[in-house]
């Protein structure tokens, strides 16, 4: 018989992308698609089971379909659909995974453990390293949030990992991940017609691709390559870094520089007028910027992104169309500005 993988937070379009790719693994005999609404998109003959991971009946599911590997997607900084806002999503995450790692724990099929996490653990703070590696303690702790979520998230896969050596468990840490579907925080902020900005600061920002999101996350769930080990905690980003102000002139928009207090206000009014998730935690990342470091994927892991930041950057910007500020008339413009000083 061949695995059954099961995938929580089916609903969400990169588990639904994940899921159809874990269909064509020909070790993979069943995958289990849970949720507690049902996907809108097509799961590519996963099954689709309707069940909330913060109650108990997640573990009778585990037992008796005889899942060895389980994928935990259902880690996310924002509310889809009915489920409410920042308190349910909270739940989710934090009592969610709760519930979920304490049915894998008791159930005895289990082989292997994947967590989707996010580089936010470390936070963004001024006087953060240029670089951080896995092994990198952050200077302040998140307090609020995603962010703090994800430190939670990170802490109970860490105990459970210490009940269960039998399990491989890997937890892979997205720089944040960028696409044309574009369904993240991040690129709701980059969709604004023009982009609030901290006056005095040009933060350096990295992003993986959804396609690459899929495929590590693909990997991981599955057997070690020959040479590679997929046990660990992983950075997952793209090569390379952008600064916000080359993002802004790639998507051909405007910024509003503003003093942080103003970008605070800002972001509480996109906020309740459903713009965008403006968080207090994405503010500090366009403030201070956070760049990680990702040997231990390529060398540990075995994986290599198709995608580097800059191309995942095109990508997303292609899929969503030029601002007010066409980027070629922005360049020549510049150009053009650097030429007069240029001569006087």
């Amino acid at each position: 018989m061949g695995r059954v993988v099961l995938v929580t937070g089916a609903a969400r379009t990169l588990s639904g992308r994940l899921l159809r790719r874990l269909r064509k693994e020909p070790d993979v005999e069943k995958v289990l698609a849970v949720d507690v609404e049902r996907p809108r998109h097509h799961l590519g003959g996963a099954e689709f089971v309707r069940a909330d991971i913060r109650h108990p009946a997640i573990g009778k599911l585990l037992v008796e379909r005889h899942v060895d590997t389980v994928i935990h997607m259902d880690v996310n900084a924002t509310p889809l659909g009915s489920r409410g806002g920042r308190a349910a999503v909270k739940e989710t995450n934090v009592i969610g995974t709760m519930q979920l790692l304490g049915a894998c724990q008791k159930a005895p099929a289990m082989r292997r453990l994947v967590v989707k996490s996010s580089t936010s653990v470390y936070g963004s703070a001024p006087r953060d390293p240029a670089v951080f590696v896995e092994s990198t303690v952050a200077k302040a702790l998140p307090t609020g949030g995603f962010a703090k979520d994800t430190v939670e998230v990170e802490g109970y896969v860490r105990g459970f990992a210490r009940r269960r050596p039998d399990v491989s468990v890997t937890v892979l840490r997205f720089a944040a991940v960028l696409g044309p579907s574009g369904g993240t925080p991040l690129a709701g902020y980059f969709r604004l017609p023009a982009l609030p900005t901290v006056l005095g600061y040009d933060p350096r920002l990295q992003f993986t691709h959804e396609d690459d999101a899929v495929e590590v996350l693909a990997l991981a769930a599955g057997e070690p390559r020959r040479g590679a080990y997929n046990a660990g905690t992983f950075n997952i980003a793209g090569d390379g870094v952008l600064l916000l102000s080359q993002c802004a002139r790639r998507l051909g928009r405007p910024t509003v520089p503003m003093l942080l207090p103003a970008v605070r206000w800002a972001g509480g009014a996109l906020r309740s007028v459903g713009m965008t998730d403006f968080s207090p935690e994405q503010i500090r990342l366009l403030t201070h910027g956070r760049v990680v470091d990702t040997t231990q994927m390529r060398t540990v892991l075995g994986f290599s992104p198709v995608f580097d930041t800059a191309q995942t950057f095109a990508d997303f910007a292609a899929a969503h169309g030029p601002g007010i500020l066409p980027p070629h008339t922005l360049a020549h413009a510049v150009d053009r500005l650097q030429e007069a000083v240029r001569h006087g």
